[in-house]
């Protein structure tokens, strides 16, 4: 009799517990049977199996507490992995290449949809006294940076043809440099003649390179320019960001990657 009634006892411990911890239970009436067992038992198994309950309580009420604040751990690291996520889907990294056979100048800028932020910019200086030892010392250098900033897409400025004919032939062969180290990165090269270039910095198609400069500076604040030629490189960057090339370019990578 004695052993039923501390089964009974038990089974009234695991009642107990289940409604602290939220459950309802069904029959009223046996409860309400195994409540009048466990009054038949010993102050000190009444105390024994309530200091129970009150350990089962305790334990329920850590258990969800620290689930909570997992939930809610999970949550923010959900939420700051989507805003890095956005932040990076949303950029693109802008090369311009301003060609030039004894300096050419180059600008890195990353684009994120109207903002625009200064990365590097440098001239790569010629070498050598040969046509061919100094376009494959461009191509050497501009190769460099190309794996150093790891830029996404590339603008270069149009051949600009003057009376000197063999200077602009020059220039020409100085521009395939230009050209071919971008797309053998397998990045996409937009082009842009002088007066666009100007006229998107600057707003006049005829400024000078003092203007250019000028502009750059105000467009990418504490900018340290490198020279007049890195400054038209960062320019033809601005202008291809302007124009729908670097923003057409997060746009897809944003699209692939949702």
């Amino acid at each position: 009799m004695i052993s039923t009634i501390f089964k009974n006892a038990w089974s009234i411990c695991i009642l107990c517990m289940g409604r602290n911890l939220g459950l309802s239970f069904k029959n009223k009436a046996l409860f309400s049977t195994y409540l009048m067992l466990l009054l038949t038992v010993s102050p000190r198994n009444m105390a024994a199996m309530s200091l129970s309950i009150h350990e089962c309580r305790i334990c329920a009420a850590m258990q969800h507490q620290v689930a909570s604040w997992r939930m809610f751990a999970f949550r923010a690291s959900c939420a700051k992995m989507q805003q890095y996520s956005r932040a990076y889907r949303a950029m693109a990294r802008v090369l311009g290449i301003d060609p030039g056979l004894r300096n050419m100048g180059w600008g890195v800028i990353d684009v994120d949809g109207p903002r625009i932020r200064h990365v590097a910019n440098g001239v790569i200086h010629s070498a050598g006294d040969d046509l061919a030892v100094r376009l494959l010392s461009l191509y050497r250098g501009l190769t460099e940076i190309v794996e150093r900033y790891a830029p996404q897409t590339a603008a270069v400025e149009q051949t600009f043809v003057n009376k000197d004919g063999a200077g602009t032939l020059k220039l020409g062969q100085a521009r395939g440099i230009a050209m071919l180290v971008p797309a053998q990165a397998g990045l996409t090269v937009g082009e842009y003649a002088p007066n666009k270039v100007k006229k998107t910095v600057v707003g006049v198609g005829h400024a000078d390179k003092g203007q250019v400069a000028h502009m750059v500076k105000l467009q990418l604040p504490g900018v340290d320019l490198a020279g007049p030629d890195a400054a038209d490189a960062l320019a033809i960057a601005i202008c291809h960001a302007h124009h729908g090339g670097a923003n057409g370019l997060a746009a897809a990578l944003e699209k692939a990657l949702v």
